[in-house]
C-alpha cells in the first residue's frame, strides 16, 4: 500500500486529495475490503445530502453508535465537511446512558450497528427521537436501513460546506458524562489544519505511512490521531475488535507505520509466545504512541526492546492540551510522559491554586494555545477546575527542572491510608510483573484505623486458575517490590477486568461494592 503524494505538494484535506487522486486506497476495512478515496468521498457527500433532507443544519449535532468501520469515517467526513457536529457513543453503554448523550448532544439523527440494537432502540425510546430519524447499519426494528439516508442523493460535493467537528463525551468520574463542545469557524475544511496534529509526534503528511486503528473510534484521541492521518494522506486500517496477534499480522501485511495504543495492548502483545512474536515482521513501525493510561516501567521497556525507538508516549485530555515523549526521552527520564507540546503549556498547582516550583507533587494543569472549550449545557463544569485558561482532570504530578512531567495518579484514586499518600499506579505496576498476572488494579477500601487500606484485585492468566496459594504468591512476590506501607494487604480475583476496548479501567466499579455503607466520594 503506497502513501505517495501525486503532487510536490500534497492538496490539504481529505476532500482536496479524493478530488486529486480519486483512485488511491485510503482505507481497509476490518473484513480487508479496500476503499478507495473517490469511493469514501461519493459516500459521505451522500450522507451529508441524507442529513439535510432529513433536517439538519450547520451546527445541528448527530449521534453514531458503531463499531471501527467504514461507516463510522464516512460519518465523521460528512460532519466535518458540512459544519455538523459529529457525537460518537461508546458502544459498551446501556440505554439510559445512551438516551443521556443522544438528548443532551440534541442529536436530531442516531446512526446505530445491529450489533448493539437493543441499547440503541432503548436510548431512542427514551429520548424521544422519531422512527424517521433512526438509521441502522444492519436489521434493527423500527429503525430504516442506513442507506437509505444515502440512497438517491449524489455524490457531489455539498453546497454551503463548512468545517463541523467531533463532540465527544468525557467518561465522567461522578455523575453524568459532559460533551466537549468547541466553537466552529465556519470556514472552508481545507482552510484548517485538520492533520497538523500528528506534526507534533513527527508524522509527516504522505512519506508512505500507513495507520493502523487498533481501538474503538468513539474514543476522543483515536479518532483525533485516525483522522488525522486521513487528512495527511495516510491510509488507515482499520481492527474491529483487537487481538495481539491479529495486530502483529496487520502490520506485517500491510507495512503500517504508526498507531495509537494503551498499555494494556502492550503487555497482551508480550504475553504471546516469542515464536509467535518473531513470526511478525513489525520493522515497518515508525511511531506506536500511547497514552491513556500510566505505562508499567518494565513494560515499556520490553516493547522498546522488541520495537526499538518507535516506541512514544502521550499525555492528554480530552479538552486539549498534553505532553509527549519519544523513546529516547523517556530512557533519558524513565517514567516521564514528556514535555509540552509546542501548542500547549503544562503546569503544576497546589490545593490553593498556587504554581509549583519544579520537582514539587501537585495537581497538573494544562492550556491549548490554539483555543478553548466549554462542557455543553454545563457552564459549571466549565468554570470548576480551572486556574485562568488552565484546566485539569483531576492528575497529580510533576515538573522536573527541564519542564518533564511525572504523573502519579489521578486524585480520585488516590489512597490515603494513615495519613500517607499511595499512589495505586506503583503498586498495579509490581503486581503486573508477576508471570501470573494477566491485568491488576489497586485501590484503597475501608480501614477502622488507617482510614483506608489497600486491595488488590487481579486478573489471572489464562489457563491459571485463582486459589488461596496464587493470592499468597502474588503478595509475597509485592514484598519485594514494594515499600510495606504500599503493600496490598488483601487481594481478590476477577474473571476479567472491566476496561472499554481502549484499556480504561473502571475501577470505580471495582471500588464501589468495598464501601456499601462506608462514608467516601467515588
Amino acid at each position: 500500500m503506497s502513501g505517495h503524494p501525486t503532487s510536490e505538494t500534497p492538496p490539504n484535506g481529505f476532500w482536496a486529495q479524493a478530488a486529486a487522486d480519486p483512485d488511491r486506497t485510503v482505507l481497509v476495512a476490518p473484513d480487508g475490503e479496500q476503499w478507495s478515496a473517490g469511493r469514501l468521498h461519493a459516500a459521505a457527500n451522500r450522507l451529508v445530502h441524507g442529513l439535510r433532507a432529513a433536517g439538519l443544519e450547520q451546527g445541528d449535532s448527530f449521534a453514531v453508535v458503531l463499531p471501527n468501520g467504514v461507516e463510522f469515517f464516512t460519518a465523521y467526513l460528512a460532519a466535518v465537511q458540512a459544519g455538523l457536529y459529529l457525537v460518537p457513543v461508546n458502544h459498551h453503554l446501556t440505554g439510559p446512558e445512551i438516551a443521556w448523550i443522544v438528548s443532551d448532544s440534541a442529536a436530531k439523527v442516531l446512526i446505530a450497528h445491529e450489533r448493539f440494537a437493543a441499547a440503541a432502540t432503548a436510548a431512542a425510546d427514551e429520548a424521544g427521537l422519531p422512527a424517521s430519524h433512526r438509521h441502522a447499519v444492519g436489521t434493527v426494528p423500527g429503525f430504516a436501513p442506513y442507506t437509505q439516508l444515502l440512497d438517491g442523493q449524489p455524490d457531489s460535493a455539498p453546497d454551503d460546506r463548512a468545517l463541523g467537528w467531533v463532540m465527544n463525551y468525557t467518561s465522567g468520574t461522578t455523575g453524568r458524562p459532559r460533551g466537549i463542545r468547541r466553537p466552529l469557524s465556519g470556514r472552508l475544511p481545507e482552510e484548517s489544519h485538520l492533520g497538523g496534529f500528528l506534526g507534533i509526534f513527527g508524522i509527516r503528511p504522505f512519506d508512505d505511512n500507513v495507520h493502523l486503528v487498533c481501538s474503538p473510534l468513539y474514543h476522543t484521541a483515536v479518532l483525533q490521531f485516525a483522522g488525522a492521518a486521513l487528512h495527511i494522506g495516510h491510509p488507515l486500517v482499520l481492527m474491529d475488535k483487537w487481538t495481539p496477534e491479529e495486530m502483529l499480522r496487520l502490520i506485517d501485511t500491510h507495512r503500517c507505520t504508526h498507531t495509537h495504543m494503551v498499555p494494556t495492548q502492550f503487555h497482551r502483545l508480550l504475553a504471546l509466545p516469542e515464536e509467535t512474536r518473531r513470526s511478525y515482521d513489525v520493522t515497518s513501525m515508525r511511531h506506536a504512541i500511547h497514552g491513556a493510561a500510566p505505562c508499567p516501567e518494565h513494560v515499556k521497556r520490553a516493547m522498546i526492546d522488541w520495537w526499538g525507538n518507535c516506541v512514544e508516549e502521550y499525555y492528554a485530555a480530552s479538552e486539549g492540551g498534553g505532553a509527549f515523549a519519544t523513546a529516547e526521552d523517556w530512557l533519558k527520564k524513565p517514567g516521564t510522559v514528556g514535555k509540552a507540546w509546542p501548542i500547549s503549556e503544562l503546569a503544576v498547582f497546589d490545593d490553593d491554586g498556587n504554581r509549583l516550583p519544579p520537582g514539587e507533587l501537585g495537581t497538573v494543569y494544562l492550556k491549548m494555545n490554539t483555543g478553548g472549550f466549554s462542557y455543553h449545557k454545563d457552564e459549571a463544569k466549565t468554570r470548576k477546575n480551572r486556574i485562568g485558561d488552565f484546566f485539569t482532570v483531576g492528575d497529580l504530578g510533576i515538573l522536573d527542572e527541564d519542564g518533564y512531567l511525572f504523573l502519579r495518579d489521578r486524585k480520585i484514586d488516590m489512597i490515603i491510608s494513615g495519613g500517607v499518600n499511595i499512589y495505586p499506579a506503583e503498586i498495579e505496576a509490581a503486581l503486573l510483573t508477576h508471570p501470573d498476572v494477566a491485568d491488576a488494579a489497586a485501590f484503597g477500601i475501608p480501614h477502622a484505623d488507617r482510614g483506608e487500606e489497600v486491595k488488590a484485585v487481579v486478573e489471572p492468566v489464562e489457563g491459571r486458575a485463582p486459589s488461596e496459594s496464587l493470592a499468597a504468591d502474588i503478595l509475597a512476590h509485592c514484598e519485594h517490590r514494594l515499600a510495606g506501607y504500599k503493600r496490598p494487604r488483601t487481594l481478590d480475583f476477577i474473571a476479567a477486568m472491566p476496561r472499554d476496548p481502549n484499556g480504561k479501567l473502571y475501577k470505580r466499579r471495582l471500588r464501589e461494592p468495598y464501601w456499601e455503607g462506608h462514608d467516601r466520594p467515588l
